[in-house]
């Protein structure tokens, strides 16, 4: 039995006059696909939290009422899934990783995000910073459904889809890089959709 869930299928390959699809993608439009590894988690919002873990084991930690009153953004981007489907002005809100991290001052170069259910992704932290990802809890101005990665995601629009992970609960800052799930599978370690990085060697 495939532990992946209902979606891994091509689409056709479409184009956009305004140049905001990537090669090999194709518009999803008003659908949006699930795809993960594995059983949707659930975790009781009185028992979630995020966590920060530094180069030196120090931690940063948040409960969900106090992730909920940090400095909030709501964002438009599109996404794009390595399975080829994109989808165009998605909104969501949640908490720039600028803000998670402004009080964990560090030499790393990369970060590790781990989740529920033991799924992480790997990621420079250039690639995270500068107003380039948030953990986002909301969908079209609604709380993120699970399936979608609710309580909160990860949310890098500017990478495919699979680094921007399903029910985030931990980042953590390394000096060196750490292949994540996808990555060990044979994913492409960075991820650019518009160099079409899907797998090892793109």
């Amino acid at each position: 039995m495939s532990v992946l869930s209902r979606g891994f299928r091509r689409g056709r390959s479409q184009e956009r006059s305004d140049g905001r699809l990537p090669p090999g993608q194709y518009d999803a439009g008003d659908g949006f696909p699930v795809l993960s590894a594995g059983p949707t988690p659930s975790t009781p919002l009185d028992r979630w939290d995020l966590t920060v873990h530094d180069e030196t084991g120090e931690r940063h930690r948040w409960s969900w009422e106090e992730f909920r009153v940090l400095p909030r953004e709501a964002v438009s981007v599109d996404i794009h899934c390595v399975t080829t489907w994109s989808k165009f002005d998605t909104r969501w809100e949640g908490v720039s990783l600028d803000t998670l991290l402004q009080d964990a001052p560090t030499t790393a170069r990369f970060v590790l995000a781990g989740s529920d259910g033991g799924y992480t992704t790997n990621l420079p932290l250039d690639d995270v910073t500068g107003g380039r990802a948030w953990v986002v809890d909301t969908y079209d101005g609604r709380p993120l459904a699970p399936e979608h990665g609710g309580p909160a995601r990860l949310l890098v629009p500017h990478l495919y889809f699979w680094k921007s992970a399903k029910w985030v609960r931990r980042l953590t800052l390394l000096p060196h890089d750490r292949p994540g799930f996808w990555e060990t599978f044979g994913y492409h370690n960075h991820g650019d959709p518009w160099l079409e990085q899907r797998y090892s060697g793109d």
